[in-house]
């Protein structure tokens, strides 16, 4: 799938903390919002699409995410447009396509949409100031946490190889969120289904991120399962199932 518009992760400021684990495993990469991202990993588009739809994972990690944290955190952000529902562990679809995640009374986090714009963890970040956002302070996630995604009718199975939580759609719905181990290394992971596909997004230490990388990789094995770029996680959103 590689074509003319394929892109080197080091001639860009902002790329994956495991972009040569990345490149050697055959990835092709392509810039969004100035940022270096795996589009592919070198099969057709049909493949890729067939492969997250059973058992896949991808980094996220170049894509904008920022945190807000403090006794006023949350009503510092629904004041600037960020929907948040009323409980702790749930995670609420924005209208540009990001995810807001509650994480406690105290916390939330925003990821950016598969568009990659930037734009509402953009705004959060321009907006606020220490004098105008009481309660209220802003966490790097950009640069604290690795983010992946892991799809595919598998992933319930792989997941019970290195967590603990069943992540299986009857006890973990759309929308919910488990902090807790995978791997034995502490990850925040969201349910956010994809045109009907499970998918779930994790979130850890970015220290972290090439071991939990290849944790993944192992356990996803014996379902078939492979790395896949932000091509087919966007098709399989934009398909209904």
């Amino acid at each position: 799938m590689a074509d003319a518009s394929t892109i080197r992760p080091a001639d860009r400021p902002r790329r994956s903390y495991l972009y040569r684990v990345l490149e050697a495993g055959g990835a092709n990469f392509m810039e969004i919002n100035g940022a270096a991202v795996a589009s592919d990993f070198g099969g057709t588009a049909g493949d890729e699409l067939a492969t997250a739809r059973g058992m896949a994972i991808a980094d996220l990690s170049p894509l904008s995410r920022i945190g807000c944290k403090g006794s006023g955190a949350l009503d510092w952000a629904r004041a600037h447009g960020v929907t948040i529902g009323g409980s702790n562990n749930t995670a609420h679809l924005q209208p540009g396509g990001e995810l807001a995640a509650r994480l406690a009374d105290t916390e939330v986090v925003v990821l950016d949409g598969l568009k990659g714009t930037g734009a509402l963890p953009h705004r959060i970040e321009t907006e606020w100031s220490l004098d105008g956002a009481d309660g209220c302070y802003l966490v790097n996630r950009q640069g604290a946490n690795f983010w992946f995604m892991a799809t595919g009718a598998h992933a319930p199975e792989m997941f019970a190889k290195i967590c603990a939580v069943d992540l299986r759609q009857a006890k973990f719905p759309a929308g919910a969120i488990a902090q807790t181990p995978v791997a034995r290394t502490n990850c925040i992971v969201i349910r956010a289904d994809l045109g009907g596909v499970p998918a779930w997004h994790l979130l850890g230490d970015s220290a972290s991120a090439e071991y939990q990388w290849g944790c993944l990789a192992d356990a996803m094995g014996e379902f078939g399962g492979r790395p896949v770029g932000i091509d087919a996680l966007r098709r399989l959103g934009a398909r209904p199932e």
